[in-house]
């Protein structure tokens, strides 16, 4: 039996551009003639644990159900945003922003959805209807909601960084590498609206970026820290790499 070590946490859609971007990513799915095999002899009874905890399983199968859970999350937020009618004060260039990251991230999340579900053993998937806790974000207040964005996107960035080293599929690395370049254009968009003219550097600040000029890579443990407050539904990420 293998040490475990366990990440605890305790929607909606439309999208401008998510058939063709289905299609490219259906393409790239069905040309890499992927099947994954069961993570491990642990795995035999699926992925619950107990009382019912979803487990996101290790290897490929379980970075593809945490990106998949983090995008679930990203689509939700930016759902919210744009069915209130954005804040009150949105500009028309904050207003196509927003819109622009909400349809990005309904693509991402439709992208893992089909992933999963073409290359994941059903006991193994996350479900496709998480459930978010927003009440601590007022969508009608523009401090409030592009915060939250900024914490989403800072922490979408990081995870995917922290995360590649998980990655066993060479295709599915090179997949990671393309959503995390947009995520990270996000988290430049959010802090440059953010800051404004008041300070044009941060969009690529020193709490983001080391001394090396290399964006931060964050753990699951960290990014479960920094995001798992707006999950409902409870899972948990057992040795990732294992």
């Amino acid at each position: 039996m293998k040490k475990k070590k366990s990440i605890e946490v305790k929607t909606q859609t439309v999208g401008r551009n998510r058939r063709n971007f289905l299609k490219v990513s259906g393409l790239a799915l069905a040309g890499s003639s992927l099947l994954l095999a069961a993570c491990s002899d642990d795995d035999d009874n699926g992925n619950m644990m107990g009382g019912g905890t979803f487990d996101l399983g290790t290897g490929d199968v379980g970075v593809l159900n945490y990106a998949y859970a983090l995008e679930q999350l990203e689509a939700a937020f930016y759902t919210n945003v744009v069915n209130g009618s954005f804040y009150a004060s949105a500009s028309a260039d904050e207003k196509a922003i927003l819109l622009d990251l909400y349809n990005h991230e309904v693509n991402h999340r439709e992208f893992f959805k089909a992933a999963i579900g073409a290359n994941v053993p059903t006991e193994q998937q996350l479900t496709a209807d998480l459930e978010f806790d927003f009440s601590s974000v007022d969508f009608g207040d523009r401090d409030s909601v592009l915060g939250t964005a900024r914490v989403l996107e800072d922490t979408g960035v990081s995870a995917y960084n922290g995360a590649g080293q998980y990655i066993q599929t060479a295709v599915y690395l090179t997949l990671a590498g393309k959503i995390v370049s947009v995520e990270a254009r996000h988290a430049a968009a959010i802090r440059s609206i953010i800051n404004g003219s008041a300070d044009y550097t941060a969009f690529a600040g020193d709490d983001i970026i080391d001394s090396n000029g290399l964006d931060l890579a964050a753990s699951p443990e960290e990014v479960i820290s920094a995001a798992g407050g707006f999950f409902v539904t409870p899972f948990t990420y057992n040795n990732p790499g294992a």
